[in-house]
């Protein structure tokens, strides 16, 4: 669908909208990302066209939830890519048994399952008591289910094929528990987890860490709010940090990239070699 000026501007109008009232800044997202999910929005409510949006959206907190929930991109699986979590495994984790406490931020952690497989990564590298894993995300509603830590139980089966791809030798299910419809990632795993509400468009940096896992977030932002979020987590890893990126991201064309170095270039893993 071709987008008219007209549209262009409704769209502007109700991202502004949003931002007035709620602090949550979609202006500089990746527009036809944004103008999709506005139109599928549309057709759930039946309305005529985006002005119309934008006026449930102002005076109808539920709709103003729900289209922040659409904005929301909650893609995710436990072991995702298993040669990344290959080369977390064989790589870069093992750099920080010398350290005395570990500080991990996944940002942008959706329901969960990238940061409960990494939590396993430091469990059999001997590294979790040590650790501490800040998962966070800008959406309130999957990070409560994160908390909750339970997943349909059909999905582990693939769950157990990544995680064996990634290098896994151990039985997977000594890392979780069953009813006759779920499973639940043992407590034990959950202990070093901290989960908080972030949004990395309007808030800063909360602590100096030694990785940072923010992947497949970024293909949703504009080119210039890439770099501000490429500068918040520069700042916000310690010299010799990390920063791991989604398949399709990229820190080669960005302001920011002086200051790091590609460590593994095909898993978009960079080192931070300059303040």
């Amino acid at each position: 669908m071709e987008t008219t000026a007209t549209e262009e501007l409704e769209v502007a109008l109700l991202l502004e909208a949003i931002y007035q009232l709620t602090s949550y800044d979609f202006r500089e997202y990746n527009r036809p990302s944004i103008t999709r999910r506005v139109h599928n929005r549309l057709a759930l409510e039946h309305l005529p066209n985006i002005s119309r949006l934008t006026e449930k959206v102002i005076y109808d907190e539920k709709i103003r939830k729900e289209l922040l929930n659409d904005f929301s991109i909650n893609v995710t699986e436990m072991f995702r890519d298993p040669s990344f979590f290959r080369a977390l495994r064989e790589d870069i984790l093992p750099r920080f048994k010398k350290l005395d406490d570990i500080r991990i931020w996944h940002a942008g952690c959706a329901t969960g399952e990238e940061v409960f497989s990494v939590a396993i990564l430091l469990t059999e590298l001997g590294l979790i008591d040590k650790a501490t894993l800040y998962a966070t995300d800008m959406n309130e509603d999957v990070l409560e289910r994160a908390q909750a830590a339970r997943f349909p139980i059909q999905k582990m089966q693939n769950y157990t094929k990544n995680y064996m791809l990634a290098g896994g030798s151990q039985a997977f299910s000594e890392y979780y528990y069953t009813d006759s419809h779920f499973a639940y990632i043992k407590p034990e795993l959950l202990e070093s987890i901290s989960f908080a509400q972030h949004n990395l468009v309007t808030d800063q940096s909360f602590n100096e860490f030694h990785l940072i896992i923010c992947r497949n977030v970024l293909i949703y932002f504009s080119p210039p709010l890439q770099n501000k979020v490429y500068k918040l987590f520069h700042d916000s890893l310690s010299r010799g940090g990390f920063l791991c990126l989604g398949a399709k991201e990229s820190l080669r064309f960005s302001d920011i990239m002086p200051k790091f170095e590609e460590t593994i270039t095909n898993e978009k893993i960079y080192q931070k070699i300059y303040d």
